[in-house]
């Protein structure tokens, strides 16, 4: 469980998704489906846009706002644990079962 960088938003792990709860009230938001196996972490970017989850299966990232699917990151030959953010935003950690770490990095985009 983490919560987003605002503090309004819990971000819970569990079975083969991810849930969205409003941290003043305890009230479900949003229910991220797509990992065929359980969750093992969840981790909100600082700017709190997206959520990146690991799963027995592979990596997944969600717009935080809209519960869609952003991006499926494949690499771990076996379950992954953990995963993290960089303090930037622009890389992402991620721990396995095989022994490895990897990082993840991502262009920055510009808002016009």
């Amino acid at each position: 469980m983490v919560f987003s960088p605002d503090g309004q938003t819990i971000a819970s792990a569990g079975a083969d998704m991810i849930r969205l709860w409003d941290a003043a009230t305890g009230r479900e938001i949003l229910t991220l489906t797509g990992h065929s196996d359980k969750v093992n972490s969840v981790s909100f970017s600082p700017d709190g846009q997206t959520i990146a989850s690991a799963g027995a299966d592979m990596i997944r990232l969600w717009d935080a706002a809209t519960g869609r699917e952003i991006l499926t990151l494949t690499g771990h030959s076996d379950k992954v644990n953990s995963v993290s953010f960089s303090p930037d935003g622009n890389t992402l950690a991620s721990g396995s079962d095989d022994g490895t770490v990897l990082l993840w990095e991502f262009e920055p985009t510009l808002v016009e």
